[in-house]
């Protein structure tokens, strides 16, 4: 089994484990990069999600048949709206499962995500992904938040920028830029 057979048993239970819940919920980070064409392997899988501390008992019952979960590491994130992550048995795959901050960029990265594929034709699963544009501007957040050390970070929303130059909404980019404190970082990735 290779990495992208792994991806879809592991994302195929969680997405069915969110749905169920009404948690609302897409897929953002290397695997969404990746999608929009900027490839790069990846172990894990990182989902934003909105999860409320009502839901921790259900969502725990729910995953622990085929999942490693933290009951603590879980509540402390939906506590301080940072992230959790769950292992997937099977395969241990990591699931990283970062609990939205509800702030408006959040909302809009929700409601611009689009339903995809992904995985083999005869073997994937649907899910929603984030926008080009989302992603690069949470990029940019996660790079200024890692003191703008990750050359894997910037190397993947270079990539982003480049294959999609023509098609990005940079309107919309730069008004997300602004609003998280990553304009100049957004300039400098125009800029290169």
């Amino acid at each position: 089994m290779d990495s992208a057979d792994d991806l879809v048993l592991a994302i195929r239970p969680i997405k069915s484990v969110l749905e169920s819940l009404n948690i609302r919920y897409f897929v953002g980070g290397s695997v969404a990069s990746s999608y929009h064409g900027a490839m790069r392997s990846t172990m894990d899988v990182d989902l934003v999600a909105v999860v409320s501390l009502e839901q921790l008992e259900s969502l725990l019952a729910a995953v622990t048949d085929e999942f490693y979960a933290s009951e603590t590491a879980i509540r402390a994130a939906i506590v301080n709206r940072t992230s959790f992550n769950l292992i997937h048995l099977p395969t241990s795959f990591k699931v990283d499962v970062f609990v939205s901050r509800g702030r408006p960029f959040d909302e809009s990265s929700f409601a611009r995500a689009t339903i995809c594929h992904i995985g083999s034709p005869e073997n994937g699963v649907e899910v929603p992904i984030a926008s080009v544009e989302d992603i690069v501007a949470a990029k940019l957040d996660w790079y200024r938040i890692g003191d703008e050390a990750s050359e894997r970070q910037w190397n993947d929303m270079t990539r982003l920028v480049q294959l999609h130059e023509t098609r990005i909404d940079w309107k919309y980019l730069h008004s997300v830029a602004a609003e998280i404190g990553v304009s100049d970082l957004l300039e400098r990735l125009k800029g290169q």
